[in-house]
């Protein structure tokens, strides 16, 4: 059944239930929208808050990785500062004192150096006698092979370093050939 207006505004036209079944139905199915309208005002809501925490979180985190570039390597710094130290001590005694005492000192702080390398998971790369790797070896010069197989390792120019697996720099090395 539909109620019209009085004939001169025919387009507003309004459904009223025809039954007391429909009208509860009716007021059922408002009941269940006004819910799920709240449902979804507290979904949203939820999901704002969220956002908000997933924005903490990346700041937080951009702040930790920026303190641990900063001050990550403190630790290694703190051992240098004993190898320093050390290499002082032996400069201010070298007037006073004989070559073995000096040669002593010096073994001391390559002692303290490495130490620190192997605190702070520096390893050295020293490839004698083994085969030439690029990825880990930079060849800076080849020559003829003394009983050794030609892409051989036959000295070490300068040693190389990984940290944590990673190179820092590659050795340098003389290379065997035919």
């Amino acid at each position: 059944m539909t109620v019209s207006g009085s004939g001169v505004d025919d387009d507003k036209t309004a459904v009223l239930p025809e039954t007391a079944a429909e009208l509860v139905e009716h007021e059922q199915l408002k009941a269940e929208l006004a819910a799920s309208e709240e449902r979804a005002k507290s979904h949203w809501d939820q999901y704002l808050r969220s956002l908000a925490e997933i924005d903490n979180i990346r700041k937080r985190a951009a702040r930790d990785v920026e303190a641990a570039r900063q001050f990550g390597i403190e630790r290694f710094a703190q051992e240098l500062i004993d190898v320093k130290d050390s290499l002082e001590l032996g400069v201010q005694s070298a007037e006073t004192a004989d070559a073995a005492s000096l040669i002593e000192g010096q073994s001391a702080t390559l002692r303290l150096l490495e130490k620190a390398f192997e605190k702070n998971q520096i390893e050295t790369i020293d490839p004698l006698g083994t085969p030439f790797d690029p990825e880990v070896h930079e060849a800076m010069m080849t020559q003829p092979a003394n009983g050794a197989p030609p892409g051989t390792v036959l000295a070490v120019v300068q040693r190389g370093y990984l940290l944590n697996g990673r190179l820092l720099r590659p050795a340098r090395v003389v290379v065997a050939r035919d």
